[in-house]
């Protein structure tokens, strides 16, 4: 790990190597077989309480501070040389458009537009402000989850690695989603200790 902030990586939007995709792919099969919408409330607000603990322990003059970490499965190399607060707003970006996504899907309508990993990749010069941000993302999450009537639905919205998911696969979705960038965010600070 480095402090490095111009590594050469691989475009956003590249993916992952096909077998890591393969066997993501199936193990978010079975999350969602297994799961429940208690379940995957409860696996979001787990990663969300990690999270707010790991910032607990960054001093906040750290946290803008890009770190070069090794790639984790589940994260796209151009998502290697962030920071936490960077993270965050990754977080905050991806947990907006997931709670629209399950808000518009438990009412019948498909949203509009194609998600995409390039379109969710975080501002460098983002500030202390995204921390609360991040918690309102979280909030909305939680509320469309909870709000939906039904999330097992006819309609569905594609995700760039998963396919098409209805609100039940956007749910299940979430909290794994966090899980990722929580391991993300444990590897940032090891680097910032070296």
């Amino acid at each position: 790990m480095s402090t490095n902030t111009d590594p050469q990586l691989a475009p956003p939007g590249a993916g992952l190597p096909v077998i890591e995709l393969w066997v993501a792919r199936l193990l978010f099969a079975l999350t969602r077989r297994r799961g429940n919408r208690e379940t995957f409330v409860a696996k979001f607000e787990q990663e969300r309480a990690a999270i707010r603990a790991l910032l607990d322990v960054c001093p906040e003059t750290q946290r803008g501070e890009q770190v070069l970490i090794a790639r984790l499965r589940g994260l796209e190399d151009s998502s290697r040389n962030w920071s936490v607060w960077m993270t965050l707003d990754h977080l905050r970006i991806t947990n907006t458009a997931v709670a629209r996504v399950i808000s518009a899907l438990a009412v019948g309508k498909v949203p509009p537009g194609k998600a995409s990993t390039a379109a969710v990749k975080p501002s460098a010069t983002v500030t202390a402000a995204i921390e609360a941000e991040f918690e309102r993302s979280c909030d909305d999450v939680l509320a469309s989850i909870t709000a939906a009537t039904e999330l097992k639905t006819q309609v569905r919205y594609a995700h760039p690695w998963f396919g098409p998911l209805d609100a039940f696969g956007w749910a299940a979705m979430a909290g794994t989603h966090m899980g990722i960038h929580r391991a993300q965010i444990q590897s940032i600070l090891l680097g910032l200790r070296r």
